[in-house]
């Protein structure tokens, strides 16, 4: 990709236009979490480039019509939609183990399959710049990435055994990858509990305070509701125990996270499943927001295979993620779609912040480029979902054969060009937001 060079003033209003068609009405509604947001993203160029998944389709805008190893199929592969390096982390899984994989899938959809890996690679030049690697080494960086996506998507077109691309767990995990699956397993949801909850007249409640707002009984009336309305949408595996569902408290809470400004969410306390407190549950509704990739992607009947963005959220992480958390379902509330997921207390995301070692970071950046093939591989005619009728591992891997030895220069290429983009779009944001410019705020 070569990225257009546009003068400061000029940029600038086109990132102001697209936030504007991003943000503009959960902006107008929440100034306060959008501040919020918009200071996290000054901190860095990395921060900025989180929290632009629009600007960043907005920019690519032009290959949806086609591009170096899209066809009609492998433009039409369930994709993370915002895949960066610091989306990925460990979860406990339906079957009860811990694995370490692609995590956050608001922004899931259906799209061209180097959507993902461009966005990847444009987070690796930004961390690499962070940590002043030289450009030799961010190159080889995305090579490697590159290679170890090749390597593991040829291996599952081929029909390798399940057992031979294993998962990464505690058993088949090592470096960092491995450290955070330790850390999550040294967690405990007594704990977790203990932060959020407290015990009266011998039941769990939750605590007031640390962002828990107390609701008035027509809107818990409203949240109670669409909660019935979610576990109708539960697989029958998730309701071996009925009593796992009885409600015992719900609270507001008020998204201000990079990617969560201004959504309005709710944490609901159940049973869990045995009559002891430790066991308790806590899950959260989200309004589910529209992926920034849907803007750029005109297929009708992809639009129309979901109900909602609550919908679209869960059908696409269910796609992507084998054994998703069996508390994963969907719902509505004031019209809106809702996400519906357990507030995990095993879930750690993969820290950056001490893996500075070159060889190390090239370590991990292979294994992420394996968990994105797996991803790509999982959403398809296996899935149980009749958007994607076809293997997607077959695709993608016939589509880099054609080509096997451009593969990795086009992600070198566009992490490079797009790495410089976002830095000098981060300074000209910076400069829009203390200066008054970005409106609403």
């Amino acid at each position: 990709m070569s990225v257009p060079q546009l003068n400061d003033e000029h940029r600038g209003e086109e990132i102001l236009a697209v936030f504007d068609t991003a943000f503009g009405e959960l902006l107008a509604a929440d100034p306060a979490a959008f501040r919020v947001k918009f200071r996290k993203m000054a901190a860095s160029a990395f921060a900025f480039y989180r929290g632009t998944a629009a600007l960043f389709y907005h920019d690519l805008d032009a290959e949806k019509r086609g591009g170096p190893y899209l066809d009609d199929r492998t433009s039409r592969v369930w994709i993370h939609g915002d895949l960066h390096a610091e989306n990925f982390g460990t979860y406990m899984d339906s079957n009860g183990r811990l694995v370490f994989n692609v995590n956050d899938f608001d922004e899931a959809y259906v799209g061209p399959f180097t959507w993902d890996l461009k966005r990847f690679a444009g987070s690796i030049a930004l961390l690499g710049y962070a940590k002043a690697l030289s450009d030799e080494q961010i190159t080889e960086l995305v090579k490697i990435y590159a290679g170890a996506y090749r390597e593991r998507v040829h291996a599952l077109a081929t029909g390798a055994k399940s057992d031979e691309v294993p998962p990464f767990t505690l058993d088949t995990a090592d470096g960092p990858l491995l450290g955070a699956l330790r850390t999550a397993r040294s967690l405990t949801r007594f704990e977790l509990l203990d932060s959020m909850t407290e015990i009266r007249d011998y039941e769990r409640r939750f605590a007031s305070g640390g962002g828990s707002i107390e609701l008035d009984a027509a809107t818990r009336y409203k949240v109670l509701a669409a909660f019935d309305g979610y576990l109708e949408t539960l697989p029958e595996s998730s309701l071996d125990r009925p009593d796992s569902y009885r409600v015992k408290d719900v609270v507001g809470r008020r998204g201000i996270g990079i990617g969560s400004a201004g959504l309005p969410s709710y944490n609901i306390l159940l049973e869990g499943n045995s009559d002891a407190l430790e066991n308790d549950v806590v899950i959260y509704i989200k309004q589910a927001q529209t992926p920034a990739v849907s803007r750029h992607i005109t297929d009708a009947a992809i639009r129309d295979y979901f109900q909602h963005e609550g919908h679209r959220t869960v059908i696409s992480q269910r796609a992507l993620q084998a054994h998703a958390d069996p508390w994963l379902g969907w719902t509505e509330l004031d019209g809106s779609g809702q996400l519906v997921a357990e507030v995990s207390p095993y879930a750690v995301d993969l820290d950056w912040s001490d893996i500075d070692d070159p060889e190390e970071i090239a370590a991990v950046v292979a294994d992420l480029g394996r968990a994105t093939a797996t991803m790509h591989a999982a959403a398809d005619d296996q899935s149980g979902e009749s958007l994607v009728p076809f293997s997607t591992e077959r695709a993608i891997d016939a589509a880099i054969a054609a080509d096997e030895d451009g593969f990795a220069g086009v992600l070198v290429d566009f992490a490079h060009d797009y790495g410089t983009r976002a830095r000098a779009d981060h300074q000209i944001f910076v400069d829009l937001f203390r200066n008054g410019r970005i409106p609403g705020l």
